[in-house]
């Protein structure tokens, strides 16, 4: 496909529940609460993991 091709396609419009689910704050809520536990875990998954050894010159 050339440039002048894609060019000629226009852009994808968002539905109007996609723009509802956007601006409600209370969807935002739950996504934004989600998205926290997601990451929370994965931080404690890689803080709890050991390197090596632990012998007490490198503690």
């Amino acid at each position: 496909m050339s440039v002048t091709e894609a060019k000629s396609y226009p852009a994808p419009r968002p539905s109007k529940l996609t723009l509802f689910m956007r601006s409600f704050l209370p969807w935002q809520f739950v996504r934004f609460l989600v998205i926290n536990l997601r990451m929370t875990v994965m931080i404690k998954k890689s803080h709890g993991r050991n390197i090596g050894p632990e012998t007490p010159d490198n503690r």
